[in-house]
């Protein structure tokens, strides 16, 4: 079982109180603060821009392996137990990060992201999370894999002609990194006006590769 890491102000398991209400639930890489800090930095071009773009701040930069979608509190702890299996079984791993571009295209962007390079380590986590959850009733993604961190989503009014000059700024920009993948995170998204707020419930480490 994996390691609850939660906000200061909730009490043990406090989402198992919200009766009533279903949770919005991912399975997310989330990587150190730095690492973060400077992949902003190094995508403060785009940002200086006049793109029709609501940005993502450091902080909410995340990896998605898998959207659960809505989710009943009293699920979770069956969630766990799989999460918590598939992690005991996968050992840590290197991930590398660069390279900038955009869904579906640069040139009519709905989503703009720096890249993670999908190595086999990280592909098979993300079908090990697959099957295991399937047997939770957890529908298995069948669309390819393109692993990401989310810099910004564009407004849906906006044309092309809006985002002329993007394809040509994003191919300059510098950024490239290693981290270390040491564990995952079962993570609620909270949604609101002022954009979305993600919380970790549950951290699941991976295997140590000592020894």
């Amino acid at each position: 079982m994996g390691s609850k890491v939660r906000d200061g102000n909730a009490g043990p398991r406090a989402w198992e109180t919200r009766i009533g209400r279903h949770m919005r639930l991912f399975i997310a890489i989330n990587i150190p603060k730095k690492e973060r800090e400077k992949i902003h930095r190094s995508a403060r071009a785009l940002r200086e821009r006049d793109f029709p773009v609501r940005w993502v701040g450091p902080d909410s930069f995340h990896l998605t392996l898998k959207f659960l979608g809505e989710v009943r509190p009293e699920y979770t702890s069956g969630i766990e137990e799989v999460l918590g299996r598939v992690a005991g079984s996968t050992l840590a791993f290197p991930m590398d990060i660069g390279g900038f571009g955009a869904f579906p295209t640069i040139r009519r962007p709905r989503v703009i992201w720096v890249g993670v390079e999908p190595s086999p380590a990280l592909r098979c986590l993300k079908q090990d999370l697959e099957w295991a959850l399937s047997e939770r009733g957890f529908e298995r993604e069948t669309r390819a894999f393109h692993p990401h961190f989310t810099l910004g989503r564009a407004k849906a009014e906006d044309g092309a002609g809006a985002f002329r000059g993007l394809d040509s700024l994003a191919s300059d920009l510098t950024y490239g990194s290693e981290v270390k993948v040491r564990r995952f995170d079962l993570m609620e998204s909270h949604l609101s006006s002022s954009g979305a707020r993600y919380e970790v419930l549950s951290s699941f480490p991976l295997k140590s590769t000592k020894g």
